[in-house]
C-alpha cells in the first residue's frame, strides 16, 4: 500500500498524564536454572542479552550470554504463569559477550550476530528455535578478536545488510591493554553474503555501536561510543558516514566529545523526528538532544544523568552500561533504564550501584523510580532489554549481571495495555530496519526508528510497543526505509498489528 498524507495533526506537544506508579515482580524463577555471566578480566564488559521470537509464536524468547560459562537459548513456553525451557537445538558456545537478533538472510526467521571473546558467529535460524553456524556460507571472515558491539543496516536495494562489529582492547598487543585498543571491523553486502572485512581505523575501545539515521538524510550513519579508560588520550566518540567511507567532523555538526562510553539508547524525545541519544558512562550518563541533526548535551535539571548511586550512602560515581528508552507505564512518554555496576573492585566508582528506571514526566524532566518499582538490585548489571514477555501490554525487563544471576522483572503497574506495530517487508529487510514509525496523539507527533545495535552487548527485535497514555486511539503511518510512505492506522489499547509495504 502506497498513500499520501490522509491525515495531519498539527498543534502544541500536549502533556500526558501519568497513569500509575511503576512496579514489578521478580520472576526470576520462570528460568529453569539460574543464569550467569561469568568470568575474568575478558568479561568485565559484555554480558548482553537478545529478545526475540524464534519460532513464530509471538512469544519473545531469551538468548543470554555466559562469559566464561555457556550463553544458553530459553525458549517461552507459556506466558501466564511465564514459563521458560533451554533450547537445545543451538550450538554450544563460551566466550559470548552479546547478541543481537536479525534476519540477516531475508528468509523471514529470526538469525542471531553473536559476539564473542574470540571468533564471532552469524547463526542461521530454522524458525523453530534451531540455530546453525552459516558464518562459512555466508563469507563471513571472523578472527580472534575481542568484540563487544554490534550494528546493521540495510542499504539502498541491498539484499544483504552491512554489518558492523565494534572491538575492543587488542588481546594480541604486547604493550596492552592501555593505549592498544583494537580497530573496528564493517562488512559489505555481496549478492550472496559478505565481502571481506573493511577496517575502521583508528578504534578507541568501542563498546556500543549504532547505525542511525541521526540526520534524517535517508541514509544511516555509524555512530561509536568508547571506553577513554583504554584509549586514555587523544581518543573520542566517533561517527562513520559509509558512502563514502570517512569519519564525520564538526563540519558535518559532529562535534567529537570523550567519555568513558558503555552504551547508547536512542529515541525521538523532542517529538520532532530526529532521534535524542542517551550515552552511558563511568560518571555523568550524557544525554544528547537532536536538534534538526545538531547535537547538544541535556543540561542537568533534566534529571537524566544519573551520576551517583541513588539510593545508600556511596558518593562515588556510578558506572552506566545498557541504556533504553521504552514506555514503562504506557503514558504516552518514553522512560530510561540504565543498567549499573562497578567494573570489577574499581576503588574509584561506586560498588553498590543499583540500576536506574528514570520516568519521564509531562514537563520533559525524568524521576527516579526502581526503589518504588522493586528493582533497584545491587548486582554488578551489564546488558539488559525492555520487552513484553507475557504479552499483556506492558514492558518487563531483562537483566544480566555479572557474577550474579540474570534477572526477570515482570511489570505489574496498574495501566491499560499498550499496543503495537510490527512491521514487515517482501524480498529483502524483511523486518524494516531503518523504517519510521509516525505516532499522532491528539496533542502531537512522535517518530520510532527501527534499529539493530545500540544498547550494551543486548538488542531486542520485537513488534514496536507504544503506550496509549489516556487516548482511546492514536493514529500511526510507516515511513518506509526506501522512502515511500504508508497510509494511517488507527490504535486502540491491546492492539497487536502488523503493516507492510
Amino acid at each position: 500500500m502506497r498513500a499520501a498524507l490522509s491525515l495531519c495533526l498539527i498543534a502544541a506537544l500536549a502533556p500526558c498524564p501519568a497513569l500509575a506508579q511503576p512496579r514489578f515482580d521478580d520472576l526470576a524463577g520462570a528460568l529453569p536454572v539460574e543464569h550467569v555471566y561469568s568470568g575474568g578480566w575478558e568479561h568485565f564488559v559484555g554480558g548482553g542479552v537478545a529478545v526475540f521470537d524464534c519460532n513464530g509464536d509471538d512469544q519473545p524468547d531469551i538468548f543470554v550470554a555466559g562469559g566464561a560459562g555457556p550463553a544458553r537459548l530459553f525458549i517461552n513456553r507459556q506466558v501466564d504463569p511465564l514459563q521458560y525451557d533451554i533450547g537445545t537445538a543451538v550450538p554450544s558456545l563460551t566466550g559470548v559477550t552479546g547478541a543481537y537478533p536479525i534476519d540477516i538472510d531475508s528468509d523471514g526467521a529470526v538469525d542471531l550476530a553473536v559476539l564473542r571473546v574470540g571468533e564471532n558467529h552469524l547463526l542461521r535460524g530454522d524458525g523453530r528455535c534451531g540455530f546453525t553456524d552459516a558464518g562459512a556460507q555466508w563469507g563471513f571472515e571472523t578472527a580472534d578478536r575481542w568484540t563487544t558491539a554490534f550494528s546493521a543496516t540495510w542499504g539502498a536495494a541491498a539484499r544483504w545488510p552491512t554489518l558492523a562489529f565494534g572491538n575492543y582492547v587488542d588481546r594480541h598487543d604486547p604493550n596492552g591493554p592501555f593505549e592498544a585498543c583494537d580497530t573496528n571491523t564493517l562488512y559489505r553486502p555481496t549478492p550472496t553474503g559478505f565481502a571481506a572485512p573493511q577496517r575502521l581505523d583508528p578504534g578507541f575501545c568501542a563498546l556500543s555501536i549504532l547505525f542511525s539515521d541521526w540526520r534524517r538524510t535517508g541514509t544511516a550513519d555509524l555512530r561509536l561510543s568508547n571506553d577513554r579508560h583504554y584509549y586514555v588520550r587523544g581518543g573520542y566518540e566517533q561517527m562513520w558516514s559509509l558512502s563514502p567511507l570517512r569519519e564525520l567532523d564538526a563540519t558535518d555538526g559532529w562535534d567529537r566529545v570523550s567519555i568513558w562510553g558503555m552504551g547508547i539508547a536512542s529515541t525521538d524525545l523532542q517529538h520532532d523526528g530526529y532521534p535524542d541519544v542517551m550515552l552511558t558512562s563511568m560518571g555523568d550518563q550524557v544525554l544528547q538532544y537532536n536538534t534538526g541533526g545538531q547535537l547538544t548535551n541535556a543540561d542537568y535539571a533534566r534529571g537524566a544523568t544519573a551520576h551517583r548511586p541513588h539510593v545508600g550512602d556511596d558518593g562515588r560515581p556510578s558506572t552506566g552500561w545498557h541504556a533504553e528508552f521504552g514506555d514503562i507505564d504506557n503514558d504516552g512518554r518514553a522512560d530510561l533504564f540504565i543498567a549499573k555496576g562497578n567494573v570489577d573492585q574499581m576503588p574509584s566508582n561506586a560498588m553498590r550501584d543499583p540500576n536506574n528506571l528514570l520516568m519521564q514526566q509531562d514537563d520533559g524532566t525524568f524521576a527516579e523510580a526502581s526503589v518504588a518499582a522493586g528493582i533497584a538490585s545491587p548486582a554488578r548489571s551489564r546488558g539488559a532489554a525492555l520487552a513484553d514477555l507475557d504479552l499483556d501490554g506492558r514492558l518487563d525487563i531483562v537483566v544480566v549481571n555479572r557474577r550474579a544471576p540474570l534477572e526477570i522483572w515482570r511489570n505489574v503497574t496498574a495501566t491499560k495495555p499498550a499496543a503495537t506495530v510490527d512491521l514487515r517487508q517482501t524480498g529483502a529487510n524483511t523486518f524494516a530496519i531503518g523504517a519510521w514509525l509516525e505516532i499522532a496523539r491528539p496533542g502531537g507527533s512522535e517518530w520510532r526508528e527501527r534499529t539493530i545495535g545500540g544498547g550494551h552487548g543486548s538488542g531486542t527485535l520485537l513488534p514496536l510497543h507504544i503506550g496509549m497514555g489516556d487516548a482511546d486511539t492514536v493514529q500511526v503511518r510507516v515511513h518506509w526505509p526506501d522512502q515511500t510512505i504508508g497510509p494511517w492506522h488507527s490504535l486502540t489499547p491491546g492492539a497487536r498489528v502488523t503493516l507492510m509495504p
